[in-house]
C-alpha cells in the first residue's frame, strides 16, 4: 500500500524497462486474496508473501530466488568465470587475465567441471569419469598429470597452487582467488 503508486504499477514498470526487466521481484503485501496473488504473479512477480510474515522465511525465499537466477545465468552463459580465469564454452578456449592459454581437450573438460562448481571438492574417480568418460579404464596418475599440466599453465607458482588445490586423500577443487 504505497502512497503515490501501487505495487502493480511498479511491477509493470520494472518488467517493461529493458535494463530492469530481469530484476527479481518478491511482493511483500497485505493483500491476501487469491486474486491479488494471481494478479501479482501474472504481472511478473517471482514470489508473493503476505503480511504478517516471518522474516526468516522472506530471507529464505530471497536466497532461493537468487540461487535460481544464478543457475539460470550459468545455463544461459557461453562462458564460465572464476577469478581471472574465463572459459569460453562455445569456442573451447581459456583466457587467464585476458591472455589466451592453450589447453588440451582433457584440460578443458577438467576446468569446465571445476569452474561449474568452484569450491566443490571432486574425488579423483569422479573427475576421471566426468573428464575422460565413463568408459575410461586408465590409471589415476593420468589425472595427476593433467592437473600438473594445468597448474603449469594457470598458476603463478605451480608448486604452490592457488587455483587448483589438492584435497589430500580425496581429490581436487578449484578455489576462487
Amino acid at each position: 500500500m504505497l502512497s503515490d503508486r501501487d505495487v502493480w504499477d511498479i511491477t509493470r514498470s520494472i518488467r517493461q524497462d529493458k535494463q530492469l526487466a530481469a530484476t527479481p521481484i518478491i511482493m511483500l503485501t497485505a493483500r491476501v486474496e487469491d486474486s491479488d496473488k494471481i494478479v501479482g504473479l501474472e504481472l511478473g512477480a517471482d514470489d508473493y508473501v503476505t503480511k504478517p510474515f516471518n522474516p526468516r522465511e522472506v530471507v529464505a525465499r530471497v536466497r532461493a530466488l537468487l540461487r535460481r537466477r544464478k543457475l539460470e545465468q550459468v545455463e544461459k552463459s557461453d562462458s564460465l568465470e572464476v577469478g581471472l580465469l574465463r572459459l569460453d564454452l562455445s569456442a573451447r578456449t581459456l583466457m587467464l587475465n585476458a591472455e589466451l592459454i592453450e589447453v588440451t581437450p582433457t584440460e578443458f573438460n577438467l576446468l569446465k567441471i571445476f569452474m561449474e562448481s568452484p569450491g566443490h571438492t571432486f574425488s579423483r574417480e569422479n573427475l576421471l569419469e566426468k573428464a575422460l568418460g565413463y568408459g575410461y579404464e586408465g590409471f589415476g596418475r593420468t589425472l595427476d598429470t593433467h592437473i600438473r599440466n594445468l597448474r603449469k599453465k594457470i598458476e603463478p607458482d605451480p608448486k604452490k597452487p592457488t587455483y587448483i588445490q589438492t584435497v589430500y586423500s580425496i581429490g581436487y577443487r578449484l578455489v576462487e582467488r
